[in-house]
């Protein structure tokens, strides 16, 4: 089994990364930043992702995970913050670039026996939870929840699986020290959602422990 898990530099990626290797997977890394352990890439960079897809072409894909992104709307103000370069940035990272990845390895996808793709989104995506702030992050979250679904219909035909996830609120650089869970749980909670996601659930919207999320 191959794995490809964007932003796996730090946070809930390196740790799935750490944890998918341990499993016995072969688990590839990626990162924007130059890192010798790590396969180079920018998912809001085009040319990035297709040297990528064309640097690994011919390797069939089982699993891409798309976790790679960006939460810009700290010190924001809603009367004099979050200018449009911000959310170009953010929708960049968060939205298109999960399209980009998915639409360029979705060769490497199909050469697989059951392909699947987990995109990491977030409980702020849903539409039921919405206290306000953090504009940016929510609906980029919201949008990826969207794509995530509307891939889920175009490709089960094709047999592959696409599942989304809520990694849980994890104390990582993102999430902050006062967050509810370690990133060592939820890398082990998001790993048993992906061996579990099969065509028959595919569009799934959960929690890193199994709990099906309201949209």
């Amino acid at each position: 089994m191959t794995m490809l898990i964007t932003g796996a530099n730090r946070g809930i990626g390196a740790e799935l990364l750490r944890q998918a290797t341990a499993r016995g997977i072969r688990a590839l890394g990626t990162s924007r930043s130059k890192d010798a352990a790590l396969l180079p890439l920018d998912v809001t960079n085009p040319a990035s992702v297709a040297s990528l897809a064309t640097h690994m072409e011919g390797t069939p894909l089982d699993l891409l995970v798309c976790n790679a992104g960006v939460f810009p709307d700290r010190g924001q103000s809603l009367d004099s913050g979050y200018p449009a370069e911000m959310w170009a940035d953010g929708f960049a990272a968060n939205v298109t670039g999960v399209f980009l990845c998915i639409q360029a390895f979705l060769p490497h996808l199909q050469r697989a026996k059951t392909p699947k793709i987990a995109i990491i989104s977030s409980q702020m995506a849903s539409h039921t939870r919405a206290p306000g702030g953090n504009y940016i992050y929510r609906a980029s979250k919201a949008a990826a929840l969207n794509l995530g679904r509307n891939l889920a219909s175009d490709l089960k035909d094709d047999g592959i699986a696409v599942g989304i996830y809520h990694p849980g609120w994890v104390q990582t650089d993102m999430g902050g020290g006062e967050a509810d869970i370690t990133v060592e749980a939820s890398a082990t909670g998001l790993l048993d959602r992906f061996e579990a996601l099969s065509v028959e659930t595919t569009g799934c919207f959960e929690t890193w422990d199994g709990r099906a999320h309201a949209y």
